[in-house]
C-alpha cells in the first residue's frame, strides 16, 4: 500500500473524503451529500470518492459503533446504518482493507496527532453538536473499550442535577437526563424557547446571558466528571458549540469546584483543524502503514 492515507467522514448530511500524503499534507478533499436513508447508495457514494482518489489506505469515521456480539452497526443516529455489516460491505465494494471508528474517536485522534492535543499523553475529544459524544486517545492510540463505547459521556446522567435542571428531559436512547439532553445544540434551542418564548438558532440563544451561563455551568459539571475519571491533559471541543469562545474561559473557571483536586491542570482547547478533524482522524487510523 502506498504512503497516501484516505479518510472518509460518513455524516448524516454529507460524506467528506480527504487524502494525506506520507508527510501528513492534504492532497485531496471533496464533499458530497449523503444519500438520505439509503444504505446501498451510501456505499456507492463512498466507493466513488475512494475511486476518484486512487490507491491508498482507507479509514472511515462513522456515527455509532460496532456491536461486539454481531459485528453490526449500533448506536447510530444515521438510522439506515443500524444493523448493517458496514465494514464488510465497504471492504467488498472497495476491494481493499478498511479501518473504521466512531466519528468522535476520529476527531480525538486527529487533534491528538497533529492538532490542539499534540504532545499530550491523554486527550479527550468532545463533540458538542446535534448530539454529544466523545473519544479518548492515549499515547496516540484510540481507546475503543470492551463494549466499543469508550468516551460516550453524552449518555451518562448530567452530574449533580439542581432544581434548575429538573425535570430530566427524555433522551432518544430511552433514558432521562442524559448529558446530551442538556448540552446538544437542539437541546439548548428547545430549552431557550421553553423558558423565553423565543425560537432562535442555538448560536443566537447562547447570546442570551442566562442561557449561556446555564450552559457553561452544566458543561463544567459534565467535564469535571470526565476529569475525575480520566484525568486528561487536554480536552478538545468539537462540533458547532466549539465555536463559542466564552466556553474556553468560563468552563475551566467553573469546573474547579467539581474536580477532586486542589489544582486543575487540564487544558480546554478549541480544535486546531475545526470541522476537518473528523476526516483527518479517519485518515490517521492507518498511521504507521506505508
Amino acid at each position: 500500500m502506498n504512503g497516501r492515507r484516505i479518510g472518509i467522514d460518513l455524516g448524516g448530511t454529507k460524506i467528506e473524503a480527504l487524502a494525506l500524503d506520507a508527510s501528513g499534507r492534504e492532497v485531496f478533499r471533496k464533499r458530497v451529500p449523503t444519500p438520505g436513508g439509503d444504505y446501498d447508495a451510501t456505499i456507492l457514494a463512498v466507493k466513488a470518492l475512494v475511486d476518484e482518489i486512487g490507491p491508498g489506505s482507507v479509514g472511515v469515521g462513522m456515527p455509532g459503533a460496532f456491536s461486539q456480539l454481531t459485528g453490526l452497526v449500533k448506536n447510530s443516529n444515521s438510522l439506515c446504518l443500524i444493523g448493517k455489516p458496514l465494514m464488510a460491505d465497504l471492504e467488498k465494494a472497495l476491494g481493499r482493507p478498511v479501518r473504521m471508528e466512531n466519528d468522535a474517536n476520529c476527531f480525538a485522534l486527529s487533534e491528538a496527532t497533529d492538532g490542539a492535543g499534540k504532545g499530550a499523553r491523554v486527550v479527550f475529544g468532545v463533540i458538542l453538536g446535534t448530539g454529544v459524544g466523545g473519544g479518548i486517545v492515549v499515547d496516540g492510540k484510540v481507546i475503543t473499550g470492551a463494549n466499543a463505547i469508550a468516551g460516550e459521556w453524552g449518555h451518562n446522567p448530567l452530574p449533580a442535577p439542581a432544581a434548575d435542571d429538573l425535570p430530566h428531559p427524555d433522551c432518544y436512547c430511552g433514558r432521562k437526563g442524559c448529558i446530551e439532553t442538556y448540552l446538544s445544540g437542539p437541546a439548548v434551542a428547545r430549552e431557550h424557547e421553553a423558558r423565553t418564548g423565543q425560537r432562535l438558532r442555538t448560536e443566537q440563544a447562547l447570546l442570551h446571558e442566562e442561557t449561556m451561563a446555564r450552559y457553561a455551568e452544566r458543561l463544567a459539571r459534565a467535564l469535571a466528571s470526565v476529569i475525575n475519571v480520566l484525568d486528561p491533559e487536554v480536552i478538545v471541543l468539537g462540533g458547532g458549540m466549539s465555536n463559542v469562545a466564552r466556553l474556553y474561559t468560563e468552563v475551566p473557571r467553573l469546573w474547579t469546584r467539581h474536580v477532586f483536586s486542589d489544582h486543575v491542570a487540564t487544558r480546554l482547547a478549541p480544535p486546531l483543524h475545526g470541522d476537518s478533524s473528523g476526516v483527518r482522524g479517519a485518515a490517521w487510523l492507518w498511521e504507521g502503514v506505508g
